[in-house]
């Protein structure tokens, strides 16, 4: 039987990477998403267990003693993780496995399995990403201004990935990353 694979989606943040990888779960067979656990409270509409596992630092730390994560970063104040156990049970049964994580903990996973296929997602432009992450309503003025400095130092890695998906109409977006994923598969 066939080994799932991993592949890490990463870009800046407000890049859309989550709009793109839920369309792919809805549209493609065997593939998962990994939930992450971070210690960030939940934005409106966000449930715990299916977006993130909300913890708090000292649960996140116990999880880092127990050797618990694939990878771990921290990232604008809080911490962000891939919890192993339940990647390693979809890879197991032949289920590919998105990592939509942020790009330091991405190239750590890329560091720990060089098999992974590292996809960075793009903005059109700055003056793009920065309207969507105003439009998202939910951070203050000065998160704003981090989360843009941060996509700056961002978007210098994108030459530690194995390829790049500029997310302009969402539909090539998703189109192009599930090229990438079916020639993987081949």
């Amino acid at each position: 039987m066939r080994k799932g694979k991993i592949y890490v989606v990463s870009g800046p943040s407000g890049v859309g990477k989550g709009t793109i990888v839920r369309k792919l779960i809805e549209d493609y067979d065997n593939i998962a998403l990994s939930v992450s656990a971070t210690t960030r409270s939940p934005r409106t509409g966000e449930v715990d267990k299916v977006h993130y596992f909300f913890i708090t630092k000292d649960e996140f730390t116990e999880i880092i003693n127990k050797d618990g994560f694939i990878e771990y970063a921290e990232y604008c104040g809080n911490y962000y993780g891939t919890p192993k156990a339940a990647v390693y049970e979809k890879l197991e049964q032949g289920i590919d496995v998105i990592l939509e994580i942020e790009v330091q903990g991405g190239i750590q996973v890329m560091e720990k399995f060089p098999e992974a296929c590292g996809i960075f997602i793009l903005p059109p432009s700055m003056a793009v990403l920065e309207k969507r992450l105003r439009g998202r309503q939910s951070e203050d003025e000065e998160t704003i201004q981090k989360r843009l400095k941060t996509a700056k130092e961002e978007l210098s890695k994108v030459s530690m990935y194995d390829c790049f998906v500029v997310n302009g109409p969402i539909e090539k977006a998703v189109e192009d990353v599930a090229e990438i994923i079916l020639k993987n598969r081949e």
